[in-house]
């Protein structure tokens, strides 16, 4: 862990590993960090890539710059203004749930740079609207009854939802509940809305695409979240978990890890 200047603002980042470089961005959920999304996997593909999971503005141990409140166009340029102040030409980017949306944008920025793309069970396909799944885990309070809550509605294996998971997130809700109360306040759906891409802009994703999708995802729903997407981007691909929900790399993570080492060794 260390923490990274970008224009002027401190970033908190999981680093590791050795080979060509992937961006991981995490979800939106509150209690989220790079490091508690994305450990695992730093792990599991450090022997072929430098991995770099950063704690995005507003999240963790990243403060939201003075007078912002988020938002995709904040989080697409800080992820690569990271990448850029880290020294790194060309990387994939894999992203989860709102750090999807985030990849695709970056993706679309920087066609330049960006090699692949995985967003996984993503939001950013246009005209998705806000789940109630999703709009509960935004407003769940930093409880253990409300990290129970949530880890129940992101989780289709109810058996992950262990006390000392729950205890885990309880913990780092309360830590950044202050800074998360400005992300998505009510009425919600304009945050939805935000982290929408235009055709125009998935259009501009050049990099190859690898859709990776919980088949009983109830926070981004297949049907409005993934689906979607099949039409809009010009070199996509789709992979459906069965018997998952909205986190696969908690859920399978041996076939997601395996899947990412697949397609990030594709030229």
């Amino acid at each position: 862990m260390r923490t990274v200047a970008v224009d002027g603002s401190p970033v908190q980042v999981l680093e590791g590993g050795r080979g060509p470089a992937v961006l991981l961005l995490h979800g939106s959920g509150p209690g989220t960090t790079g490091s508690g999304a994305w450990a695992a996997t730093v792990d599991a593909l450090s022997a072929s890539c430098h991995l770099v999971a950063p704690d995005q503005a507003g999240f963790g141990r990243t403060p939201l710059p003075p007078g912002s409140r988020g938002g995709l166009r904040l989080w697409t340029e800080q992820a690569a203004a990271l990448m850029d102040a880290l020294g790194h030409r060309s990387y994939a980017v894999v992203g989860h749930s709102m750090g999807g949306a985030v990849a695709l944008a970056l993706a679309a920025a920087r066609p330049e740079q960006v090699t692949h793309v995985v967003p996984v069970s993503t939001m950013g396909a246009p005209g998705a609207p806000l789940s109630p799944e999703l709009d509960a885990v935004w407003a769940a309070p930093a409880t253990e009854d409300g990290a129970r809550d949530m880890l129940s509605r992101l989780l289709l294996d109810h058996s992950l939802v262990t006390e000392t998971a729950v205890a885990a997130r309880a913990a780092a809700m309360r830590a950044g509940e202050a800074a998360f109360a400005a992300l998505f306040p009510p009425p919600r759906q304009r945050w939805a809305a935000d982290l929408t891409l235009s055709e125009q802009a998935l259009a501009a994703v050049r990099a190859p695409v690898l859709l990776v999708h919980g088949a009983q995802d109830r926070v981004t729903p297949l049907r409005a979240a993934a689906l979607p997407l099949l039409d809009q981007l010009a070199d996509v691909r789709l992979h459906v978990l069965g018997r998952c929900g909205h986190s696969p790399v908690v859920e399978h993570p041996h076939d997601v890890h395996r899947l990412l080492a697949d397609f990030l060794r594709r030229a």
